[in-house]
């Protein structure tokens, strides 16, 4: 049974016709919302969905909740499975499911189902999150829903007792929770070096010779800045451990905790890791950039035509022409190592590495 007609509730309908269940919705006004549903799913009024089902998904608001009280008595024994979301973290004292839970105590709430978007549940599991997070304090109804979300092609995932399902709740409306550090790292190291080169590319050559180089901040000192984050976010990654291992040493243990300040650090190393093979790829972009400049093509002309004036025949510097290919070539393979790094550090790649393989490539 599924209760509710709104996307998610027309999505869940459409998995679970597909994977061989029988379906039936209850709505309000199941005449003007029959439409929007599968042929092969029953389009009722709640009261009658409900006595027609074992289990129920309750695809409807917690403000709604409510509005289901009339059917405590037809609602006894069953299974009850909340998909809610909130719209803040924490936005009540209680989940929704443990509030569902309140209202019906005679009924068994299983929280599952709200991690996975109505585009997976359209799409099927192929598209998307495969992961079904599901908790109760009633292990056989989880044993349920376990079996029915196999059955659609999704991978439950035991979360415990019903406590859990503030923190399941919570989970869709963070915002890449382990990122924010490094972000705002990189972001600091980069105004820092920024400033640092707007200084001494633009302003000093102002100060002291007159010379207007303005032109140079959108390409040129941006250009210069993005190396030095990487390099810096590099040498965070490994800097950690080096620091744990003395600490190690220091204590004569490797079970003695570490401070917060360095757990931390190194909980987010993968996350600065990718940050700076980020700055890097962009970096190596910019570099490309540089000679399609207009800046760069009236620089070419000055040097052709003083070339001129002066009857030079040529202007090549052995020297010079030398350390721009090794530069240029040194930075290619700096650039491929790093993108190997990047690249075994994704979850799905890490996964198939054993420990070894992995020291290895570190």
């Amino acid at each position: 049974g599924v209760l509710g007609s709104g996307d998610f509730a027309r999505s869940l309908a459409v998995r679970l016709v597909c994977s061989g269940f029988k379906v039936v919705v209850g709505s309000r006004n199941p005449k003007r919302k029959a439409s929007l549903f599968p042929a092969a799913a029953e389009v009722t009024f709640q009261a009658e969905a409900v006595k027609k089902a074992d289990v129920i998904f309750v695809a409807i608001f917690r403000e709604h909740y409510s509005t289901l009280c009339d059917l405590a008595d037809v609602l006894a024994g069953k299974i009850l499975v909340d998909v809610s979301n909130n719209t803040e973290i924490n936005h009540h004292k209680e989940s929704n499911a443990e509030y569902l839970a309140s209202l019906f105590p005679a009924c068994t709430v299983v929280k599952g189902f709200n991690v996975v978007s109505a585009w997976t549940l359209q799409s099927g599991a192929r598209d998307g999150n495969k992961q079904v997070l599901i908790c109760s304090n009633n292990q056989e109804a989880k044993r349920t829903i376990a079996e029915i979300a196999q059955v659609m092609g999704f991978t439950p995932v035991d979360m415990g007792c019903m406590s859990s399902a503030c923190e399941i709740e919570n989970i869709p409306l963070r915002l890449l929770p382990a990122w924010k550090i490094p972000i705002f790292l990189a972001l600091g190291l980069f105004l820092c070096f920024f400033t640092y080169n707007l200084i001494r590319q633009v302003i000093h050559p102002y100060i002291r010779e007159q010379k207007n180089k303005l032109y140079k901040i959108p390409i040129e000192v941006v250009n210069t800045t993005l190396p030095c984050v990487s390099y810096v976010m590099l040498s965070l990654v490994y800097l950690p451990g080096v620091l744990a291992a003395c600490s190690q040493l220091y204590y004569g243990t490797k079970y003695r905790r570490f401070p917060d300040w360095l757990d931390q650090w190194l909980q987010h190393r993968k996350q600065i890791g990718l940050l700076s093979f980020f700055c890097a790829a962009l970096h190596a972009l910019y570099s490309l950039c540089l000679p399609m400049r207009r800046s760069h093509r009236y620089l070419l002309i000055e040097t052709a035509v003083k070339q001129a004036v002066e009857k030079k025949m040529t202007i090549w510097v052995e020297e010079e022409v030398w350390r721009m290919e090794i530069y240029i070539s040194v930075g290619i393979i700096a650039l491929g190592l790093l993108s190997l790094l990047a690249i075994t550090s994704l979850p799905s790649i890490a996964n198939s590495l054993n420990w070894r393989e992995f020291s290895f490539i570190q």
